[in-house]
Parts: structure tokens; sequence; C-alpha cells
């Protein structure tokens, strides 16, 4: 809503848990941007791409670094502002005052904003505007010294394989794992380091088409069963730990296509590996056929058949 004489005529009409929502996104008169100070939902105001120039100014002279920060980074920051907050006392302040030259559209501060105060272990969806920024944009920030923006170049599945190249050795780990995780380009081996070093990336990797299933063997012995049971399925791996005590790795073990028809045998027969070795791909045919043919004919009888049974007895 772009009036702010209406949207202040609305306000009393919402509940307090909704006026956040309101003071994020509407147009405000200078009473209800009073009114957030005042109430101190300062951090909708600073997310707000309506907020006037002089609440801007009192959120980057704000006593609180937090909310200082978030206004750093705004396109629409004045260049007085920018030149203060890259003197802030805080670090982090400073660090997002660097970036806001880098910040001079909404489309380039969303994929900023979508990759600050965001973990290594952030699994969040990352998904461009519907006006994205330039590939030039995103190249230059592949060179940047700061970190954030190369985590943002990391994050964008089109930059070019050259580039892709070399944020796949960048000393930020992020950078790193947010390659791993976005681009399709990314190097097998960079998908298999953060596989085994981030857990929580684990479910998504393991869909990816370029992720590795062989030259695990130097994993061997991991003590993450998760890990363990990667390994267990590479056919490349000599021995598969078909004995590991932890059941997901001997599972995973007995699916290993490098296994002999006799060790398949024995696994069949335990049931603690039949599951496994029943989906192993080295399967015989005319054992797996045996094996269905088992299944169906030890099957309980559905109360139709046992029904149509009884009938025909009588």
């Amino acid at each position: 809503m772009l009036d702010p004489e209406q949207v202040e005529a609305r306000l009393p009409s919402y509940e307090r848990r909704g006026r956040p929502m309101v003071f994020g996104r509407c147009a405000l008169s200078p009473a209800l941007v009073e009114q957030c100070f005042a109430d101190g939902m300062v951090q909708p105001l600073a997310g707000n791409r309506q907020a006037p120039a002089h609440a801007l100014a009192r959120l980057a002279r704000h006593p609180r670094a937090a909310v200082r920060a978030l206004v750093a980074v705004r396109p629409d920051l004045g260049a007085d502002l920018v030149a203060e907050l890259s003197r802030d006392p805080d670090e982090d302040v400073r660090m997002r005052a660097r970036l806001q030259r880098f910040s001079r559209t909404w489309a380039e501060y969303d994929m900023i904003d979508r990759v600050l105060d965001h973990g290594p272990n952030c699994t969040c969806p990352i998904t461009a505007p519907a006006i994205p920024p330039s590939p030039d944009w995103f190249a230059a920030c592949a060179a940047s010294g700061e970190p954030v923006l190369r985590r943002v170049a990391a994050s964008w599945p089109g930059l070019p394989g050259e580039l892709v190249a070399a944020l796949a050795r960048d000393e930020d780990e992020e950078v790193r794992i947010r390659l791993a995780c976005h681009h399709p380009l990314a190097p097998p081996r960079l998908l298999l380091d953060v596989f085994v070093a981030r857990p929580a990336h684990r479910p998504h990797l393991l869909t990816l088409p370029a992720f590795p299933r062989t030259g695990t063997s130097h994993l061997v012995g991991h003590p993450d069963p998760q890990v363990r049971a990667l390994i267990a399925a590479d056919p490349a791996v000599p021995d598969p730990p078909v004995e590991d005590p932890d059941e997901s790795v001997r599972r995973a073990a007995a699916t290993n296509p490098g296994l002999t028809a006799r060790v398949l045998e024995a696994l069949l027969a335990d049931p603690r590996t039949a599951e496994g070795a029943a989906a192993n791909p080295s399967l015989p045919v005319p054992r797996m056929h045996a094996l269905l043919d088992r299944c169906l004919n030890d099957a309980p009888a559905s109360p139709t058949t046992a029904q149509g049974r009884g009938a025909a007895d009588a």
C-alpha cells in the first residue's frame, strides 16, 4: 500500500502481530515512523523499501549495532550515511557498508541479503529475483575480496566455469559450500568434501547428478556412519564393510555391486543384510526371480482372495 495516510487510517484495524508486516511493506506517514521507533519495531522499518530518508538516517545512527547493520547495505542509502557507517565502531556494520557499493539496485540487494547472516549449515533455497542482476555483476562479486560477495556469486548457477573453478578453491568455507550446493559445475570432489564436513547438506548433495559414487576409499574407517555408508556402496572399495556395527552401513555394503555371488548368498541369508543384498545390481537374474517367487508365495492372502477360496472350497 503506497498511500501513507490510508495506511495510518487503517492501522488500528490490524492486530499487533500483524503490524510488523505493515511497517515492513507499506508507505508510512511521519506519525507511523515515529510509532515504529516508539514501539521498538525498527527491524521491519529497516527492511521497508518505502522507508523515508529521514527514517533511514535515524536507523543508521541507532544506538544498537544490529539495527545499523540492517540498513547499511540498502541501495537507497545516501553516500554520506554509507561513509559514516564505513567508520562504524562495529566490525559487522563496517563490512556491510563496504558491500553497499555492490547494492545499487534492489535486485542486487536481494541477492546479498539472501546470503548475509546465513551460516555454513544454512539449507535455505536461493532463488534469484524475477529480474536478476547482470552476469557482469556476479562476476565482479566472484572476484571481490569480500567473502560475502563471493558467497553470493557461488550461489548463482549461471556463473561461468572458469569462475567456478576459482571459487572451488576459495579459502572461505562458506563459498565452497554454496558452490557445491547451488552450482551444476561444482567439482565432484568438492561435493564429496562438503558431504563429509557438513551433515546438514547431505540429503541435497546426494540428489545431485555430479555427486561422486566412487573414489571414496580414502575415507575408509571414517567415524561417521553416514560417511561409511557412502563408502560401503562404492564399487571401487575392495572390501565392503558388511560386518560394520551400524545397520545403515551394513545395508549399504550389501548393495555394493563388487560383491561376489557367494558373498551375496551369505548376505541374503542374514536378516541384517538381506534387504540390501536383494537390491544389489549384481544379483543374478535367476536368483532375483527366485526371490520374487518366494515373496509372492509367502505373501498373506488378501480378504477378497481368502473369501474367493472359501467359496470355491464350498
